[in-house]
């Protein structure tokens, strides 16, 4: 009687009529190829199973492109201002105590600065200079007057070197030593000085034989024994000034570098310049004053 063997179990048992060898043979050629097959199985990786991804719609490839490319245009824009950045002084990144944040950051971002400009420069005045030239007459004019001076000049030596020996009375020197009019007056000093007129102008002369204009008054004050230097600035200083109101013949008329006596009602007796002679004429300028020496009336 052969025994029952459970399903699925290994374990082979024996028939009691002794077929269990045979049938355990068997029994084990089927059961080692089934268990290669089982090993195989287990070592050989399964197949994996290809999922198909669905498909991207053309929109979305083009948002992403779009993307793409903001991506850069912001990469870029912050690589060049971050370079102005660098680029600008450090004084143009600080914003003063006046200024908004907005013109701070415009400053940031552009790159400019502002420059303020005071009124004063802007409405600074533009002064031109003015280019003159002497013209040829202008030339000539003073070429002959240089001329004339000379001549003067020329004049005057010869006319003091013969004035030397055409008066041989008394010097002023000599009146200081024995005035011949002790008792003076202002009308007998003019009285004394119309003398003399028609006597020739020579410049530095100081006798009837010539005069110029501190020579005369040197040489008439001297007849009342009255010192005086030749020079018209130095007696004009000796006395002391009055007004034209106050003033008589005999007093002294002075302005720059000429002296001569008070004639009367605006008029003036002295001598003049060279080839004129002494003369009474009107006083021909406002720039003078009058001077009255230390004589009585």
């Amino acid at each position: 009687m052969a025994e029952a063997v459970e399903p699925g179990s290994d374990d082979v048992r024996t028939t009691a009529n002794g077929g269990g060898a045979s049938d355990s043979s068997s029994l084990a050629a089927h059961r080692v190829p089934r268990e290669r097959a089982l090993h195989s199985a287990a070592r050989r990786p399964s197949p994996l199973k290809t999922v198909d991804a669905p498909a991207r719609p053309a929109s979305s490839r083009r948002g992403f492109r779009h993307r793409k490319g903001v991506a850069n245009l912001a990469v870029m824009t912050f690589a060049a201002g971050l370079f102005a950045t660098v680029a600008l002084p450090a004084y143009a990144m600080n914003a003063g105590p006046g200024d908004t944040q907005a013109e701070a950051g415009q400053v940031s971002a552009t790159g400019h600065q502002k420059l303020a400009v005071s009124s004063d420069v802007a409405k600074a005045s533009v002064v031109h200079d003015k280019v003159s030239a002497t013209s040829v007459a202008d030339l000539e004019a003073q070429r002959a007057a240089k001329e004339a001076a000379q001549a003067a000049r020329r004049q005057a030596t010869t006319q003091l070197a013969s004035y030397a020996k055409a008066y041989s009375g008394p010097s002023a020197a000599d009146y200081l030593k024995n005035p011949p009019y002790p008792n003076f007056s202002l009308s007998q000093v003019f009285q004394v000085a119309k003398k003399y007129i028609g006597t020739p102008y020579v410049f530095g002369g100081a006798s009837p034989a010539g005069f110029d204009c501190s020579g005369l008054v040197m040489f008439v004050y001297a007849q009342f024994g009255i010192s005086m230097p030749h020079s018209a600035t130095a007696e004009a200083a000796m006395g002391t000034r009055i007004s034209i109101k106050d003033a008589v013949p005999g007093d002294l008329i002075a302005m720059p570098g000429h002296i001569g006596f008070y004639a009367g009602n605006g008029n003036i007796l002295d001598a003049p310049d060279s080839g004129r002679t002494v003369s009474i004429r009107p006083i021909w300028t406002s720039n003078y004053y009058v001077v009255r020496i230390g004589i009585k009336k």
